[in-house]
C-alpha cells in the first residue's frame, strides 16, 4: 500500500432521482470527484440486501448484492421501464434522507415490472422459460442463487424468518425443497434478475472507478445474520441445536459506551468444524468478495482471536464470555489459497495482547480513528505521534458521529488538550473539521480515509451510524450540488502537500 488517501461515502449516501443512492450518473460523477481531488479510494459500506433496521451489516446474505442500488435509469433506457412510471413511483423526496418504507413498498413493484418486460423481450429473442431461468443461473454462484431461493421463500411465509417456517422446508428436507422450488420458480427468477442486474451494473461501475486510478475498499462483517441465507442454507456452521437453534449469539461486553453491553443477535460460529472443511466456507466468502472490491476491510478483527458468546435468549450481552477463534489458522488457509490480501482489520476498542500479536502476524494494517484520540488520558493510542505507519487513519467512520458533531460534544478538559495538541484554539468552529482532517493526512499512515461528512463540515444529523439504536441510521444522502469545485480543489491541495495525492486522470463521460 502506498501513501495515499480516499474518501467514506456509503452507496446508499449517493445523490440520485428515486430516494436512494445507486449504480447511476451521480456514482460515475463521484467517482470523477474522487480524482479530481486526488484520491485514490473509494470505501463504501457492505453492498448486501438489508432487513429489518436497514442496516448493511445485518445483510440476507454474504453472496448477494442490494437490489436498492440498481440503477433505474439504466432500466429505463434498455426499455424495461418507462420515465413515467419511475417518476410517479413515491420513494420518499427529501434529498438529504432516506425513506426506507417507501422505498420498500416502491421499489419491488417496479423492478417487477422490469422483470416481467425482460421476460417477455427474452421470449420474443425465441428463449423457453426454462431457458430464460437457466439463463439467470448461469450468471451467478450457487451461493447467490440459494440467497434468491430463502428470499422467494421467506416471501411465501409472510417475511418472516426461516426459524418461523414449516419444520419441512426450515429443516430442508429434500423433497420440501423440490416441492417449493417448483412452486416458487418465477419468484426465485424474480430475484435471481435482481441479483444479475447488481452484478451487471457494480462491475461496470467497478471497472470505469479502476481505470480512472481509483480502488474500491469494501466492507464486510464478520458474522451474518440469523435471518438469512447463509444460516438455513448451511446450518451445520454456526452454533445451533438439533433443531436449528441458537444456543448462543454475537455481541459485545458492558463497556464505558453501553452499560449493558451490546447484543447483536448473530449466530455464532462452530469454528472447529469449518477447520475440519479447510474453511470451505470463508474463502467462498472473500473469493466473492474480492470479485466486488479491491481492498476489504473485516469488521471486528477481534472476533477472529476471541469472540464473546452471549446465551441465547438472554435479553443483554451482561453476562456473555469469551471463547477461542480460528486465530492465525485462518488466514494463513487464505494466504495459501488466495494470495496475498489486501485486508484493513478493524481493531477498534480494547485490545488483548494476543488480538495485538494476531494483527502483527497477519501484516494487515489496523485502523486509527482520531475522534478516539483526545479523552481525559491524554495518552490514547489513537494520538498520531503513535501511529505505525502500516495502519489506515480515519477522522470518524460510520458509527462516530461527525467532526463537527464530536467536536461540540468535547467536555472542557478535552477540548483543552486537543487545543494544545493542535495548536488551533483560534480556528472558528465552522472550520474546525479542517484542522482534523489535515492531522490525518499528515500523519504517518500510509492510508487515510476521511468520511465525506467531515468534508462537507457537516453536524451531528448527519452521521451515518449510532450503535444501538434503531430508526434512525443509515439515511444520510449527500445532495447534488455537496462537492463543489472549489471543495474539491481544496482536497486536491490538502492530498498533494502531504503527499498522498493520485495522479489526475482525464475525466471521461459516461457511455
Amino acid at each position: 500500500m502506498q501513501r495515499a488517501c480516499g474518501m467514506l461515502l456509503p452507496v446508499s449516501s449517493l445523490p440520485s432521482k428515486y430516494g436512494i443512492g445507486a449504480f447511476s450518473k451521480e456514482a460515475y460523477e463521484f467517482v470523477d470527484r474522487l480524482v479530481e481531488a486526488g484520491q485514490s479510494y473509494w470505501q463504501v459500506l457492505p453492498l448486501g440486501p438489508t432487513g429489518y433496521g436497514d442496516s448493511p451489516y445485518q445483510s440476507f446474505s454474504a453472496f448477494a448484492g442490494n437490489p436498492y442500488f440498481i440503477d433505474l435509469e439504466q432500466l429505463i433506457e434498455d426499455g424495461l421501464l418507462t420515465r413515467d412510471e419511475c417518476e410517479k413511483a413515491d420513494f420518499g423526496d427529501d434529498p438529504q434522507d432516506i425513506d426506507y418504507e417507501k422505498l420498500y413498498s416502491s421499489r419491488f413493484p417496479i423492478l417487477r415490472r422490469a422483470f416481467e418486460r425482460w421476460k417477455k423481450q427474452q421470449q420474443e429473442s425465441g428463449l423457453e422459460e426454462e431457458q430464460i431461468y437457466e439463463l439467470l443461473c448461469g450468471e451467478l454462484s450457487l451461493e447467490t442463487q440459494e440467497y434468491c431461493f430463502y428470499m422467494a421463500v421467506k416471501n411465501a411465509f409472510g417475511g418472516k424468518s426461516w426459524s418461523q417456517w414449516d419444520e419441512d422446508i426450515r429443516t430442508r428436507q429434500q423433497e420440501a425443497l423440490v416441492r417449493w422450488r417448483r412452486a416458487l420458480k418465477d419468484e426465485i427468477a424474480f430475484y435471481e434478475f435482481q441479483q444479475y442486474l447488481f452484478q451487471e451494473q457494480w462491475e461496470q461501475l467497478k471497472e470505469y472507478a479502476n481505470q480512472k486510478g481509483i480502488r474500491i475498499i469494501g466492507d464486510i462483517p464478520i458474522y451474518v445474520a440469523f435471518d438469512g441465507a447463509d444460516s438455513w442454507v448451511h446450518p451445520e456452521l454456526f452454533q445451533f441445536d438439533e433443531a436449528y437453534r441458537p444456543v448462543a449469539v454475537a455481541g459485545c461486553p458492558p463497556d464505558a459506551f453501553a452499560v449493558t453491553g451490546q447484543l447483536w443477535g448473530n449466530p455464532l460460529y462452530r469454528w472447529d468444524y469449518h477447520k475440519k472443511t479447510g474453511y470451505h466456507w470463508w474463502l467462498k466468502r472473500m473469493e466473492y468478495s474480492f470479485k466486488l472490491y479491491d481492498v476489504i476491510r473485516v469488521d471486528h478483527f477481534r472476533g477472529f482471536d476471541e469472540y464473546y458468546s452471549i446465551p441465547s435468549g438472554d435479553k443483554t450481552a451482561e453476562f456473555g464470555h469469551w471463547e477461542k477463534g480460528p486465530g492465525y489458522r485462518l488466514f494463513k488457509v487464505m494466504k495459501k489459497k488466495l494470495g496475498s490480501l489486501p485486508i484493513i482489520a478493524e481493531d477498534l476498542g480494547f485490545l488483548t495482547p494476543s488480538v495485538r500479536k494476531l494483527l502483527k502476524k497477519t501484516g494487515f494494517p489496523g485502523m486509527k480513528v482520531l475522534e478516539f484520540a483526545f479523552d481525559k488520558s491524554k495518552d490514547s493510542i489513537y494520538l498520531p505521534h503513535k501511529y505505525p505507519k502500516n495502519c489506515v487513519v480515519y477522522t470518524g467512520t460510520h458509527d462516530n458521529t461527525t467532526l463537527q458533531g464530536w467536536y461540540q460534544s468535547l467536555d472542557k478538559e478535552e477540548r483543552e488538550f486537543a487545543f494544545r495538541y493542535l495548536g488551533n484554539a483560534r480556528t472558528p468552529q465552522g472550520e474546525i473539521h479542517w484542522d482534523y482532517i489535515r492531522l490525518a493526512l499528515s500523519s504517518v499512515a500510509k492510508l487515510a480515509i476521511i468520511p465525506v461528512q467531515d468534508y462537507l463540515g457537516l453536524g451531528e444529523w448527519a452521521r451515518m451510524n449510532e450503535p444501538s439504536t434503531l430508526g434512525k441510521n443509515w439515511r444520510w444522502r449527500m445532495t447534488r450540488d455537496a462537492m463543489g469545485e472549489e471543495l474539491v480543489e481544496v482536497c486536491r491541495q490538502m492530498a498533494e502537500a502531504y503527499g498522498r495525492a493520485g495522479k489526475k486522470a482525464d475525466i471521461a463521460e459516461k457511455d
